[in-house]
């Protein structure tokens, strides 16, 4: 590029840009006389300045360099020259120059850097925006704050910020690239794999289900990806397994060894339908005897509430300890200083929710740990002894829940702490238990049974125990365990096989721990997994031979001509030779690695590693191998990608729409290396806007990109999203291209917008849809009318101008608004159906029934006539009238949705009359209302 070109593009790009730069250094000093306008390009990018001499200079607004600028005896041409040279102007950087960065080494020492080459790029950083919001949990809105603008004028002056819009555009975009890979790998390898699937609800009542998947490669790498979050009808388990068979449809995924599932007994029948469906799909091996893994976590839970199901004084007193010193700032900042006193550090007391057992766990060892300080706040406030002295708790009967009676709390006494720490240690067993059978990033089920052994084996120990306390928990624990774990002929024998498969136990270690487990009946346990894991062998050995010969013979035929035919034959007879002279002698791999001796068990021991070198030796065991140790022994692995808190959608999730839920939590999981909760904190009614815009970001986003060859105007939109949409393109050319509207939806969307397109109107505007109202209004002589509206961000500046719009219409049919109610955005409402049914009481109670709704969010609308069906306010002699705002969107939502929408008369501004449904509904229309306005003549 030219030195003179150069200069033309910056003085060009000047006059249309860098309006943004602020003027820091300038002096302004009071005159008289007003100057002249400096009409130089290149104060665009100077600025003017006197020295303490007097004499007039100019200095550059981005390397401050400076030149003489008086205009009579200089000029402008040294500034105009610098223009050309400076390198820290943003017009002046070649953009397509690669340049040396440093960056830290994934997995290194800390301060470990490793050289790259970098050059700028526009859709690579709307790509790692989109990776941050998602990975950080940001909301989308983040990019529109102005800390994030001011920080990214420093750090990248190039980057243009795209808006909120295309944000959520851009992570759907990456869901569908990163779905289509693992698609795409699910396919080329045609592996088996294990899922686990977990039922998750909203605080709207939704159900949600989530569905792991997880495989192990040829390269031996154990893996776990989110592949659903989904609503479901129900927790049935039709409706479950039905869920799962679309998924998996979806995914490609038919061959599905086992499903991990908690041991509700809707899941029982799940995984029977899911078994079905793998037949008929010809993919269920051994006819799905080993399909249904109990989740081991949610045992070891049911079998330690059963344990301390029965209040312990103990943990009461404990508890109501812990409570009564965090119930007030005052008592909290005395027990810190107590701490002190003691030499402890000032942490927090935990304080339990009985009904999870791990939480009393944390907080009695807290409590162990803050013992001294405890005891010293004791006697220093007589307040917590009265507190425990005259507190009760209730006491229930061992085989239920019923109460029985209440016994007062007590003193804290030594005894007490002696107990706690008792039991403390004895729960301390089961939750380092949960936390290791419940890892994803490694295998687990090779330690199945033996983790199983090892809780029998303590809890017999414990029965026998002198310590009343714990054998009376042990004793509760025995009898749940013996539920699940005591009858080996109902047990998965996926829980002993993959012992087997460790080489370090093999049937050694599985011999010993059936014997100690069931006694005598273990040799004939033992007998039954040998048999069904030869059969399970022999399956993996025929299919894998199939598939082997199948794709020998499909090379030979592709590569060989007349003369190679009989070196097929030659191979194929000696095959059959080897096999049958050595088939009285020859042994099966799965023989050969039971005949082997076991590996010596080391701390540092790595079973997939293993397996990965001796695969050469064993392909068909280790193929059957590779899908067995896959096998997730706990379903909570689904959980670890967002909380360990439960199974209930927080309040921020539950605002997500479904879509974008799946969209956020499966790309989250697909991101990052390692779970942490998902938090995305984003306004309902924003969302709504944004996936009911989704088709309508497709149709113009196919627009802009025939721009400029083709595209010449714009016929609509029809929506006030789309409308919207053209003011968040970054190109100045985009918001040049006219749009021929027909709705006035677009009309009031662009009135609100900073940057409105150029918008040529071929429909009535709002003050039309007002009268419109008026009209409907007038012809059945209803004197009085309340409007309804909802203050958003998208309409903040417009409901006084529409009410006012709707008044003045009213005044000439003789009718008037007797009251008009504004509701704060849904998003902004903890509770919104409380709310809004509150607000319909108060209007019930005016006497009058023709409501309008001038404005609302389509969500808003349907919470709005669910409560008002629910009221009896959508009844006979109740009149409701929608604006086209909302009855334009009311296409896209489910027909189960608009039942309560019954009888609402919504406006809309452009119908195709051609369609069979407006047809039908016209005859219906008609032929109704001559029957009842028989003197009324229908136009």
């Amino acid at each position: 590029m030219s030195q003179d070109t150069r200069v033309d593009k910056v003085i060009a790009e000047s006059v249309a840009s860098d309006s943004n730069v602020v003027n820091q250094n300038s002096i302004v000093e009071s005159k008289a006389k007003k100057e002249r306008r400096k009409r130089s390009v290149a104060w665009d990018h100077f600025t003017s300045t006197v020295d303490s001499e007097g004499i007039k200079k100019g200095v550059c607004n981005y390397c401050k360099k400076e030149y003489l600028a008086d205009t009579k005896e200089h000029g402008t041409t040294a500034m105009l020259g610098h223009i050309r040279k400076c390198k820290k102007i943003p017009c002046n950087v070649d953009t397509r120059q690669s340049k040396i960065a440093f960056q830290p080494v994934t997995g290194g020492n800390k301060g470990d850097v490793s050289i790259v080459s970098w050059k700028f790029d526009q859709e690579e950083c709307r790509k790692a925006l989109c990776r941050m919001i998602i990975l950080d949990e940001l909301p989308f809105r983040f990019v529109e704050k102005e800390g994030f603008k001011q920080f990214m004028k420093v750090v990248q002056p190039l980057f243009r910020i795209p808006s909120r819009t295309t944000v959520t555009r851009d992570c759907f975009d990456l869901f569908d690239e990163e779905k289509n890979k693992m698609r795409s790998i699910f396919k080329e390898t045609q592996q088996r794999v294990c899922i686990t699937t977990d039922t998750w609800t909203s605080v709207q009542r939704i159900n949600y289900m989530c569905i792991t998947a997880h495989w192990i490669d040829k390269n031996w790498t154990l893996h776990k990806r989110v592949i659903n979050f989904c609503p479901i009808s129900s927790h049935r388990g039709e409706d479950l397994a039905k869920g799962i068979v679309k998924c998996l449809h979806e995914w490609g995924l038919h061959r599905i060894f086992t499903v991990t599932v908690d041991n509700a007994s809707s899941n029982s029948v799940c995984v029977a339908e899911l078994s079905k469906q793998l037949t008929k799909w010809g993919t269920n091996l051994l006819g799905g005897k080993h399909l249904h893994v109990r989740c081991m976590a949610h045992i070891i839970n049911l079998v330690v509430q059963d344990g301390i199901k029965e209040a312990n004084i103990s943990i009461e007193r404990i508890r109501q300890a812990v409570r009564y010193i965090r119930q007030s700032p005052a008592r909290w900042k005395n027990f810190q200083e107590c701490c002190v006193d003691e030499n402890l550090a000032k942490k927090s007391l935990c304080l339990d929710v009985p009904t999870r057992w791990n939480s009393t766990y944390l907080m009695l060892n807290r409590a162990i740990e803050y013992e001294g300080a405890i005891l010293t706040y004791a006697d220093r406030d007589i307040g917590l002894a009265h507190h425990l002295e005259f507190g009760h708790i209730c006491v229930c009967d061992g085989d239920s829940d019923i109460v029985d009676e209440e016994q007062p709390v007590g003193s804290l006494l030594c005894s007490d702490w002696d107990s706690v720490k008792r039991i403390a240690k004895f729960l301390e067993l089961f939750f380092k238990l949960t936390l290791k059978v419940s890892g994803s990033l490694y295998i687990t089920s090779n330690i199945h049974f033996l983790e199983i052994c090892q809780v029998g084996f303590c809890l017999s120990k414990l029965i026998s125990s002198d310590d009343i306390v714990l054998a009376q928990m042990a004793t509760n624990m025995k009898k749940k365990f013996e539920k699940y774990w005591g009858d080996p002929t109902k047990m998965n024998k996926m829980l002993f096989i993959p012992c087997v498969l460790d080489p370090r136990h093999k049937f050694t270690t599985l011999t010993f721990a059936l014997k100690k487990m069931f006694g005598d009946n273990g040799a004939t346990i033992e007998k039954d997994v040998r048999e069904y894991m030869k059969s399970l062998f022999n399956e993996y050995s025929s299919s894998a031979s199939k598939d082997k010969c199948g794709k020998l013979s499909s090379e030979v035929e592709a590569s060989s001509s007349s003369s190679m035919v009989d070196i097929g034959d030659f191979y194929e007879e000696l095959s059959r030779h080897t096999s049958g002279s050595g088939a009285g002698n020859s042994k099966s791999e799965l023989d050969k690695y039971l005949a082997e001796d076991t590996e010596v068990g080391t701390s540092d021991f790595n079973v997939l590693l293993w397996w990965k070198y001796n695969s050469a030796r064993f392909p068909f065991l280790s193929e059957m191998a590779r899908d067995i140790l896959a096998i997730p022994i706990s379903s909570v692995a689904s959980e670890c990608a967002f909380s360990t808190g439960g199974r209930v959608l927080d309040s921020f999730r539950s605002s997500l729409t479904s879509k974008l839920v799946e969209a956020l939590v499966c790309l989250q999981d697909w991101l990052r290396s390692e779970s942490q909760p998902i938090s995305i904190e984003e306004d309902l009614d924003s969302l709504e806007q944004l996936e009911q815009g989704m088709k309508g970001m497709k149709r113009v986003y196919g627009c802009i990109e025939l721009y400029p060859w083709t595209l010449t105007h714009i016929l609509g939109p029809l929506t006030h999203q789309e409308a919207a949409l053209f003011s968040d393109f970054d190109d100045e050319a985009y918001k040049g291209i006219p749009i021929i509207s027909l709705s006035p939806a677009a009309t009031y969307s662009t009135m609100l917008l900073a940057e409105p397109p150029s918008l040529i109107q071929m429909s009535g505007d709002v003050n039309s849809q007002m009268q419109c109202f008026a009209a409907l209004i007038g012809h059945f002589k209803w004197r009085k009318v309340i409007a309804l509206y909802e203050i958003s961000n998208s309409f903040s500046n417009m409901h006084f101008k529409l009410i006012t719009h709707l008044s003045d219409s009213l005044k000439v049919v003789d009718s008037s608004v007797e009251h008009h109610l504004a509701f704060p955005p849904l998003y902004s409402l903890s509770n919104s159906k409380s709310f809004i049914q509150e607000e319909l009481v108060k209007l019930r109670s005016k006497n009058v029934k023709v409501f309008v709704e001038a404005q609302c969010s389509l969500h808003f609308g349907l919470v709005l006539f669910e409560m008002a069906t629910e009221m009896g306010m959508m009844e006979k002699d109740y009149v409701w009238i929608i604006a086209d705002n909302m009855t334009s969107l009311l296409d896209s939502v489910e027909p189960s949705v608009l039942l309560n929408m019954q009888g609402v008369i919504g406006f809309k501004a452009n119908i195709n009359e051609k369609t069979q449904s407006f047809g039908e509904f016209n005859v219906k229309f008609r032929r109704k209302y001559r029957s009842e306005y028989t003197e009324e003549v229908l136009m």
